[in-house]
């Protein structure tokens, strides 16, 4: 017996039995939601020819968390379950662009719909961020965007840019600290350590 198996005959399910309380509430609740879930995934996934693919990775899913137990309610389970698939895409695609990041905030828009207000407070702050980074010298906001959104390391900052880790260190700092002094601070003026 396998382990979903065993876990299904501890809650008193025998595995065929289980299966098919799974199948039954899948086609009843679940299936039901194609349309909002596509729509979610459309709206959502810059990569058209990735959509078939998604909702599939999706239900596959939901159908596995559904043979430990069911949940309550449906629709917000397949778009939390989506919201976190996109969410590992863009992860293990190891590039998270700043549009990206914004759009992954509006995910969860279907299922904590965030006031108006909230909404474009957040908006607001990410412009800000955007105009702040604009206004670095070129190589700190290299830099700074490929170590702090794209997650990439010092040395392979240093190798991609031709300069040494040290120097990818220095970078990082006098960008750091001017986004700190455009965004909250005094506006210094930031001495470059290189060109």
């Amino acid at each position: 017996m396998d382990e979903k198996a065993s876990e299904l005959s501890r809650e008193g399910r025998e595995p065929g039995e289980a299966a098919l309380a799974v199948e039954a509430w899948f086609v009843r609740e679940v299936l039901p939601l194609e349309a909002i879930l596509m729509h979610f995934l459309r709206h959502n996934w810059r990569d058209q020819s990735d959509i078939e693919d998604l909702r599939q990775d999706v239900y596959i899913r939901v159908c596995e968390a559904a043979f430990k137990q069911i949940p309550e309610t449906a629709k917000a389970f397949v778009l939390a379950t989506a919201r976190n698939l996109l969410i590992d895409r863009v992860r293990r695609g190891n590039v998270v662009p700043i549009d990206a990041v914004a759009d992954l905030d509006t995910l969860g828009a279907a299922i904590e719909a965030p006031s108006a207000d909230q909404h474009l407070i957040a908006r607001e702050e990410l412009e800000r961020l955007q105009i702040a980074l604009d206004q670095l010298p070129q190589r700190c906001r290299e830099v700074v965007v490929m170590r702090r959104i794209e997650e990439r390391s010092g040395r392979e900052i240093a190798t991609r840019m031709g300069i040494s880790e040290a120097t990818v260190w220095e970078y990082l700092a006098d960008g750091v600290l001017a986004l700190a002094d455009i965004l909250y601070g005094e506006q210094k003026p930031h001495r470059r350590r290189r060109p």
